[in-house]
C-alpha cells in the first residue's frame, strides 16, 4: 500500500464553542492547534475560519489571514481551505477567504443537500454565546446549496485560475455520480482526491457498508485515477478511519469532525486526535505521508505559490 495521507479538519462549522472548550476559534488557537496537528503527523491541515470575538462561522478574508500566514511560516504542512463554509452562507461569502488566499487545495461538496445538526441541541442547556442556540435550530430546514453550476464556479474560480486541487467531499453516492460528471466534462483533472463523508444526517450513516459501496462505486467511476479518504463524525471516527486506512485508503480527523478522543471523552487538542489515529494506521502496517510526499501523491503546485 502507499504512504497514507493524515488530513486534520482543526475546527470547522459545525461545532460550537459552548461543546468543548477545547474548539479553536481565534486566530492564535487556530494556528497553534494546526501546527500542534502538523508535528503529530498530518499532512494536509483543513480549514475553516471563524469570527474570534464570538466564534461564529465565517469565510472572510480577514479572519483566515489572521491565521495563514503564521501556520504558513510554522510548519510545510499542506493547507486546504473549505469553499462549503457554512450551509447559512452564499457562494461569493465561501469563497472570500480562499480566492484571495489561492491555497494549494480545497474542499468541494459535490452536491445539494440537507444539513441537520439540530439533534445536538439536546445534550446543552448553558450556551457561552447567544448565536449558538438558534443556529443550530435552525438546520431542520437547512440546505446547503452546491448545484452544478454552483461546482462549476468554484473548480473555475479556484482550479483552473488559482491552481488549486481539491477535496472532493462526497457525503452519498449520488456525489460520486456529479464527479464523474464533471471529469466527463474535462473539469477534473486526474489524480483524483475523494473524501467519503459519512455521519452526516442528510447524508450517508457510518456503517461499514455504506463505506464499501462507495470504494465500489469509485473504483467502477474512475479506475486507478483516483485515490480516497475517510471522514466520519462523532463517534465512528476511528472505527471508520481504522477500515479506511486496511483498505488502502487516507484518513481525515479532526475538531470539525468529532470533539471526543474516547467513549464520553472530550480530545484536547486536534493533535491528540492525529497521534491516536496515527497509532492506529502505523498499527496496520502503514506508513505517515510527509507534507511534500502529500503533495506529489496529489499533484499540489506547492506552498510557495499561494498568496498568503
Amino acid at each position: 500500500m502507499s504512504k497514507i495521507i493524515i488530513t486534520c479538519a482543526v475546527t470547522g462549522s459545525i461545532h460550537t464553542p459552548t461543546m468543548s472548550p477545547h474548539l479553536p476559534f481565534t486566530p492564535q488557537d487556530i494556528a497553534d492547534q494546526a501546527v500542534g496537528a502538523a508535528e503529530a503527523g498530518a499532512a494536509i491541515l483543513h480549514l475553516h475560519a471563524r469570527d474570534p470575538d464570538d466564534g461564529r462561522p465565517s469565510a472572510k478574508a480577514e479572519h483566515f489571514m489572521a491565521f495563514l500566514p503564521d501556520i504558513a511560516a510554522r510548519t510545510d504542512a499542506v493547507v486546504n481551505l473549505t469553499t462549503g463554509g457554512s450551509a447559512i452562507m452564499t457562494l461569493d461569502q465561501r469563497l472570500e477567504g480562499p480566492m484571495q488566499a489561492e491555497p494549494e487545495m480545497c474542499s468541494l461538496n459535490m452536491g445539494t443537500m440537507n444539513f441537520a445538526l439540530y439533534p445536538m441541541i439536546a445534550r446543552y442547556s448553558d450556551w457561552r454565546f447567544d448565536w449558538e442556540k438558534p443556529f443550530l435550530e435552525g438546520t431542520d430546514d437547512l440546505v446547503f446549496k452546491n448545484t452544478p453550476r454552483d461546482i462549476a464556479h468554484v473548480l473555475t474560480e479556484m482550479g483552473q485560475k488559482r491552481g488549486a486541487r481539491f477535496e472532493f467531499e462526497c457525503y452519498d453516492s449520488g456525489h460520486l455520480t456529479m464527479l464523474k460528471h464533471f471529469v466527463d466534462r474535462g473539469m477534473v483533472e486526474t489524480p483524483i482526491f475523494i473524501q467519503f463523508v459519512f455521519g452526516v444526517l442528510g447524508g450517508m450513516a457510518p456503517e461499514p457498508e455504506a463505506l464499501t459501496h462507495m470504494k465500489r462505486l469509485a473504483d467502477k467511476y474512475f479506475g486507478d485515477a483516483y485515490q480516497f479518504s475517510v471522514l466520519a463524525a462523532g463517534r465512528a471516527q476511528m472505527p471508520l478511519a481504522t477500515m479506511a486506512a486496511g483498505m488502502g485508503g487516507h484518513v481525515r480527523v479532526g475538531l470539525e469532525d468529532s470533539l471526543f478522543i474516547a467513549r464520553g471523552q472530550l480530545a484536547n487538542s486536534n493533535a491528540e486526535q492525529v497521534e491516536k489515529v496515527r497509532g492506529l494506521v502505523e498499527g496496520l502496517g502503514r506508513q505517515v505521508a510527509t507534507p511534500d510526499e502529500a503533495r506529489s501523491m496529489l499533484g499540489l503546485k506547492g506552498a510557495d505559490k499561494t498568496a498568503f
